[in-house]
């Protein structure tokens, strides 16, 4: 019987660490739900802008300069003011490790986006996690009163991921103000374009109204804009703390056709923005139907909807499964749900009805 391989050393927190799970794949009869991944096809000219990046034995711009300056000119900003990353997931890793290490406190509200444990983890930092609110909303007073001398980053996610419900800008802009002008806040605004409540906050009003430098906001090119294969996103901040995030980046993440594809997009927004619409439509009618059925779903404002299942989370994923609805499950909270095809509705309602809380 041979012997077990002496293995290299390994941090201990991080052997520890779960893999990152991505939501499961789905076979060619079922609708894939678990990934909140944009259900229209990419729009032609994206695709040309693809098929135009050809130079794949040419390193990429490092910058990802012209796009950069895109965003710069729609946001309001300089383009120093704007960094971009194979995906917002990948500049909230950059700023984490800019900002936190050992000894060090990451403030974040949970349940919310299931990446944070780790990225913060990896950093060499420690999680705080401030529980949600009975409505699975931020409890933004909370999270200010878990701040400490050791905290190094907050992160406010909005729309939250998995449950749905954004953060308001007064109350955003309350907790702004409860927070030490020096501690980093990341407003992670994945789903942004999806939002249809106006009191939500939003990244550039926070910019124009609430001028602080300790403020990052993070989005992404792949839910609404259906990148997400491409993996490109964006932060803007203050110089220098990009700078920061720059520093610690993996050179050349960002592909060429990654680039090409977000320029694309950008150019083609109304349209891209009009399947936007479709889905959040097509959100609130789901929402609708989930309650009469009897869920208590919270407010979405994401391209998901969320089913607080509790312990039953495993339990009811499976009924969706079987009914070829593949979702996301997340054990002891609940099962989100993403927008898919039209076609899925009547079949999600139905598996809902059959496992609702009774």
């Amino acid at each position: 019987m041979s012997e077990e391989p002496v293995l290299p050393r390994i941090r201990p927190e991080i052997a520890a660490l779960p893999a990152y799970r991505q939501g499961r794949q789905a076979s060619a009869d079922a609708f894939k739900l678990s990934s909140n991944e944009n259900p229209f096809d990419p729009l032609p000219g994206v695709l040309e802008a693809i098929q135009g990046a050809s130079g794949i034995n040419r390193y990429p711009d490092a910058t990802a300069a012209r796009l950069r300056e895109r965003l710069a000119a729609r946001h309001g900003v300089s383009s120093d003011d704007v960094h971009i990353g194979a995906g917002s997931v990948s500049l909230l890793a950059q700023l984490l490790l800019a900002t936190s290490g050992p000894g060090d406190e990451v403030v974040y509200a949970w349940r919310s986006f299931e990446a944070y444990p780790s990225l913060v983890a990896v950093a060499g930092a420690t999680s705080v996690q401030v529980p949600l609110t009975d409505d699975f909303r931020h409890d933004l007073p909370a999270m200010a009163a878990a701040i400490t001398e050791r905290t190094s980053l907050v992160i406010v996610c909005s729309p939250n991921n998995p449950t749905g419900p954004t953060v308001t800008h007064d109350d955003f802009a309350a907790f702004v103000e409860a927070v030490p002008a020096d501690l980093l806040i990341v407003l992670d605004e994945a789903y942004a374009e999806f939002v249809t409540d106006p009191s939500s906050v939003e990244g550039d009003r926070v910019r124009a109204i609430i001028a602080r430098p300790n403020i990052v906001v993070l989005r992404t090119f792949s839910k609404a804009y259906g990148l997400a294969g491409l993996r490109v996103g964006y932060a803007i901040g203050h110089t220098r703390v990009l700078d920061a995030a720059r520093s610690t980046a993996i050179p050349l993440s960002v592909t060429a056709a990654a680039e090409e594809a977000a320029l694309a997009s950008l150019a083609a927004e109304s349209e891209l923005l009009e399947r936007v619409r479709v889905i959040a439509e097509r959100r609130d009618r789901l929402v609708a139907r989930l309650r009469d059925a009897g869920w208590p779903v919270p407010d979405a404002q994401g391209n998901f909807v969320w089913l607080p299942a509790g312990g039953r989370a495993l339990e009811v994923a499976a009924a969706f499964e079987e009914a070829g609805l593949v979702v996301r499950p997340f054990a002891g909270d609940g099962v989100r749900i993403s927008i898919g095809e039209e076609e899925s509705l009547d079949r999600i309602v139905e598996v809902a009805a059959a496992t609702a809380p009774r």
